[in-house]
């Protein structure tokens, strides 16, 4: 147990001196290319996940990286702890926006380093806002060729459980008639929701084929989606 924890202690740790770095160099390049910045936040991600493998031996396999369009695309998937905020980046070969937390903007480097790589921020309160301002900045993003990622339960759920879906991804996809990616994830399994002790394994990412958005009402969009990834949920061993 103490070893264990020491383990916990070590990662965060490891995570906490590389990141003030990593942001800094992201808020350096603000005003250069996205690219620029976007290659070197995958980097921070793939040396925070080399370090949650070597000090808690916490690993991931892919499973349908031949189902992602070649175009941009609208990308759902259930959430069930920190590490798929983390992961995406280096599993998706596309360029990436994110639809977040306006409140996350406030954390130092992390945040600031988020609102240099053009992250959405949303207030979810602001319900009605909040949808407008997806669907507007998204379908820019969109447009530049970058895909974007939505945890659509707004909050993490524990393994075994899947909340309601929010429309405003689907929403998106249909507005800017770009495809629908399903993801599903396991990753609580290993990282749960709940307190710091984390299990060394294999962590599964399920991608499913996309949903195509054209011609579909966009809460037919959202439950083709949801079901999907609760369907390969269940099928995870």
């Amino acid at each position: 147990m103490m070893f264990d924890g020491l383990r916990f202690v070590l990662f965060h740790i490891g995570v906490a001196l590389m990141t003030p770095f990593f942001a800094l160099l992201v808020l350096a390049l603000w005003f250069m290319p996205y690219g620029l910045r976007e290659d070197v936040a995958r980097l921070w991600c793939c040396c925070v996940l080399f370090w949650l493998w070597l000090t808690l031996g916490i690993r991931h396999r892919v499973i349908g990286l031949e189902n992602l369009p070649k175009t941009p695309a609208v990308i759902l998937s259930n959430h069930q702890s920190a590490w798929e905020t983390v992961a995406f980046r280096t599993i998706f070969p596309q360029r990436l926006s994110w639809v977040i937390k306006r409140s996350l903007f406030r954390i130092p480097f992390y945040g600031w380093a988020l609102r240099a790589l053009e992250e959405i921020g949303i207030d979810r309160k602001a319900n009605r806002r909040a949808l407008k301002m997806v669907e507007k900045q998204g379908k820019a993003h969109l447009a530049q060729g970058r895909s974007l990622v939505l945890f659509p339960e707004g909050v993490r759920n524990p393994v075994g459980e899947l909340g309601r879906f929010a429309g405003g991804g689907a929403r998106l996809a249909c507005a800017a008639d770009a495809p629908v990616v399903p993801v599903a994830v396991d990753s609580g399994r290993f990282w749960p929701v709940k307190g710091w002790r984390k299990q060394a394994g294999t962590i599964t990412v399920r991608i499913g084929p996309p949903v195509d958005s054209r011609g579909r009402h966009s809460e037919e969009v959202n439950q083709l989606a949801r079901n999907w990834i609760a369907q390969a949920i269940d099928g995870v061993p």
